[in-house]
């Protein structure tokens, strides 16, 4: 179906679209093909090597205690860090300067800065301004770290989703009595929310994946660092690297899965019925005019 920013592609655009989707297969079949023929050269496809993760052991006491520490971690860098973005990015919107500002320098402060180095600072800080056990210090440094970058992260994303509704859904708040706090709570926060639901899971994802971060650096017990130790016992490098590869896509893939489910529910949530609403219903619930979120009849926000 054709459409402003897309025409339906001719004969010949369809039979070339066909060859390079093969060609594509093709070079990807060749491409694993080699990948197996080099690890079976260096015996990397010896039973031995995979055996371990046919076990229980290997996964209660590396694999499973790690993956709870970077869901732990990301967790709490993520419930921590979606409200303070959105805090930062609508006080980033203010009318006042004394609020607009200093949120602006604190945003660009701290998504200027790299979150690994974000990380050793609140180590640092940890180990010589609080009395933070050293066993819990890692997580606290990976979670610190982890919540100012990706929190200043957020808030743009916030800021944007909402500066990209229409003008005229604030104007026409703006006309029915709404106060700029209403209309922001009620008329674009529901609606910026869809629209940029795709870039804050996107953000989440690369908060799951950003844990190994403090394995690497801290020795924070995550999932990429409980590899090493078993990979060591069990002098399986490459394998281990693997299996908890596959274990991160399929983490990333259900977070994203449910991030679109989610997405569908609230797109049909907002969807209008047309319904005529008396004038007394408006007065005392303004945001109950249909079109109020720009997907009910009759409505002009």
């Amino acid at each position: 179906m054709s459409s402003v920013l897309y025409d339906t592609p001719g004969p010949r655009a369809q039979r070339r679209n066909v060859l390079l989707s093969v060609l594509f297969v093709v070079l990807l079949a060749l491409a694993l093909w080699w990948i197996w023929q080099k690890m079976d050269a260096k015996g990397q496809l010896e039973w031995a090597l995979w055996e371990p993760f046919t076990t229980s052991q290997a996964w209660t006491t590396y694999l499973l205690p790690g993956l709870g520490d970077t869901l732990k971690a990301a967790a709490l860098s993520m419930v921590i860090a979606l409200p303070l973005g959105a805090f930062f990015g609508i006080a980033r919107m203010s009318d006042h300067r004394w609020v607009r500002v200093p949120a602006g320098v604190v945003v660009e402060f701290f998504r200027a800065i790299p979150v690994l180095l974000l990380m050793l600072f609140a180590n640092e800080f940890y180990v010589r301004s609080t009395g933070v056990s050293s066993e819990d210090r890692p997580l606290y440094a990976v979670v610190t770290g982890l919540v100012l970058y990706n929190a200043s992260v957020l808030a743009e994303v916030v800021r944007a989703g909402i500066l990209a509704l229409p003008r005229g859904q604030t104007e026409a708040a703006y006309a029915i009595g709404l106060r700029k706090g209403q209309t922001m709570t009620s008329i674009l926060l529901p609606q910026a929310v869809t629209a940029m639901l795709p870039a804050i899971v996107s953000q989440l994802v690369v908060i799951v994946k950003d844990t190994a971060l403090g394995g690497v650096m801290l020795g924070f017990t995550e999932l990429l660092n409980a590899r090493s130790t078993l990979a060591a016992n069990y002098a399986n490098v490459i394998p281990s690297f693997i299996v908890v590869a596959i274990i991160f896509i399929v983490l990333n893939f259900l977070l994203t899965s449910f991030a679109s489910w989610l997405e569908g529910r609230l797109r049909r949530s907002k969807r209008g019925t047309g319904a005529v609403l008396a004038p007394e219903e408006v007065e005392d619930n303004p945001a109950a005019v249909p079109g109020t979120y720009g997907t009910g009849a009759g409505g002009t926000v």
